[in-house]
């Protein structure tokens, strides 16, 4: 009896070999995620010593365009020409553009490495979905996918840590630095655990489709970035981009219809459910990012929260969307059900954001960690089974471009909540300004609607009090307008169907354990 039950335990094991490559993905999703988190807190440093203040969005916007232009193309570059290459060919680009970036003497050498950082970047998330897509049965995939999710949640909280201690001990360099071993450990266990089958596509990438993609994103990116700061909305340059944007996707769409070899076959949208959750991760990057954005702002402005450990201060939200992630995960490899997740996270996103747009200046700190932390239980059921749910519904030669695809729509939807909750925050800041402080507050947030910490010491009392009643209403229309954005995502998750996932699931009764383990394909080799 005890024999059978060890090997029934060693049968719901994955193989060494996997857990060694599932340690590789995690550093690498690692890199992924730290490295903006890192840099940001490292940004007055490197403007203080290479100057450049006018250009300092571009060492960020640099990176954000590179990552997203490049993203679906990796992913095609995976299905043609195999996973393995594309994705440790991606990591050398990431490791690259981290040296070039820690060696740049002037503000226009960091922002033309930042942007090779940004196109290994686009590989890396990528990569990491797709093979496990390729390495797991998407039965099993839950919980792998979970873990992923946790890493994502622990690098938000620990990466502003990790910046400001790199940068206060060693200097900003080591912000970009730091990537190296992780990567080298990284690159070494894949090329030896690793072993997929290789490709070899007869068929030539579509660069057409490439280059109109790449325009498109671009212009798309530029506008959500520029519009309403360095840019009226309505201004020529905003309105020449959004042609050029239109005008390039219409474009590509068309194009990929008669393409021989297109860059996103537009064929894996006839899925219902791979369109839904593109909707869906659409809107959970839509809201995740502009709550990342406004929740410490808030919480330093009006609750005089300390901006050193700006990362804990979201650990009630990345905490739950930590934990639920890994529950999703493991209930949908015990059950084989996923639609529940979609349902209750959307309601919960709903719920949470709301409450959040119910903050005033009297909001105490317990009660905005209660509210965070919904939100972050509804992104937890969210965040991963979009990508689950996308890769069940296409075919295996499709997983790169369902991966690409998928993350792309978040990385779009979180450019378009910066954006946009954005212009929301600074309009309604410097309305009530106004209104409170005549103007002085007018003054006060012409050049911008976010005071840090030593500039809002230096206000007298009372526009202290009406910046805070400011922030206040500008964190109430920003997360109200999160909310009505979130319904879109619960319609959504209303029209998901159940398709049973591909894949051994847990041993059945009467199954042997040998029979559940045979059902595993042997992807990779064993150590």
């Amino acid at each position: 009896m005890a024999d059978t039950k060890t090997v029934e335990t060693e049968a719901e094991k994955p193989p060494r070999s996997v857990r060694v490559v599932l340690l590789a993905l995690m550093i690498t999703m690692m890199l992924a995620m730290l490295d903006n988190m890192i840099v940001g807190t490292a940004m007055p440093t490197i403007v203080g010593e290479l100057g450049g203040l006018e250009h300092l969005s571009w060492v960020v916007t640099a990176y954000t365009l590179a990552t997203a232009a490049s993203t679906p193309i990796w992913g095609k570059i995976g299905d043609m020409y195999g996973r393995k290459g594309a994705f440790m060919t991606s990591i050398v680009i990431f490791l690259i553009g981290s040296a070039l970036s820690g060696m740049a003497q002037n503000m226009g050498e960091l922002i033309g490495f930042r942007a090779i950082q940004g196109l290994g970047a686009g590989g890396l998330m990528v990569g990491v979905m797709a093979i496990i897509g390729d390495l797991i049965p998407p039965r099993e995939r839950g919980k792998y996918q979970g873990m992923m999710a946790g890493v994502m949640a622990l690098a938000m909280i620990g990466g502003p840590l990790v910046g400001g201690t790199i940068t206060d001990n060693w200097g900003w360099r080591w912000s970009f630095y730091i990537n190296l071993p992780l990567g080298v450990v990284s690159l070494a266990l894949i090329s030896a655990v690793l072993h997929l089958p290789r490709k070899r596509s007869q068929s030539r990438i579509d660069y057409l489709g490439a280059t109109l993609l790449t325009v498109g994103i671009t212009s798309i990116v530029l506008v959500t970035t520029w519009g309403g700061s360095e840019y009226a909305w309505s201004s020529a340059r905003i309105m020449e981009l959004i042609g050029i944007g239109v005008a390039s996707l219409i474009g590509f769409v068309f194009w990929q219809t008669r393409a021989a070899e297109p860059i996103v076959p537009l064929h894996i949208f006839r899925s219902r459910n791979f369109t839904l959750m593109s909707i869906i991760g659409f809107v959970t990057g839509f809201v995740m990012f502009g709550a990342t954005l406004f929740l410490p702002l808030y919480q330093q402005s009006v609750q005089g929260a300390s901006a050193t450990n700006s990362g804990l201060l979201l650990l009630p939200m990345l905490g739950a969307m930590l934990v639920t992630s890994m529950v999703a995960g493991r209930v949908t490899t015990n059950s084989g059900k996923y639609k529940i997740f979609p349902l209750v996270g959307s309601v919960a996103m709903v719920i949470g954001l709301y409450l959040l747009s119910t903050m005033d200046t009297g909001t105490s700190r317990l009660t905005s960690g209660v509210f965070m932390a919904v939100v972050g239980l509804g992104m937890g059921c969210l965040m991963q089974i979009t990508m689950l749910v996308a890769q069940n519904s296409v075919e295996m030669k499709d997983m790169g471009v369902a991966s690409s695809s998928t993350t792309l729509f978040r990385t779009l939807g979180s450019s378009f909540g910066v954006a946009i909750m954005g212009a929301l925050f600074n309009n309604r800041v410097q309305d009530v300004m106004s209104e409170r402080a005549g103007a002085l507050g007018s003054k006060i947030t012409e050049q911008s609607a976010q005071l840090d910490a030593a500039s809002l010491a230096k206000l007298p009392v009372a526009a202290r009090e009406a910046y805070q009643h400011a922030v206040s209403a500008g964190t109430h229309s920003a997360f109200l307008l999160g909310a009505v954005v979130a319904v879109i995502a619960l319609v959504a998750a209303v029209f998901v169907k159940e398709v049973p996932l591909k894949g051994a699931g847990p041993q059945k009764d009467g199954e042997s354990a040998g029979d559940a383990a045979a059902t595993q394909p042997p992807l990779v080799d064993a150590v």
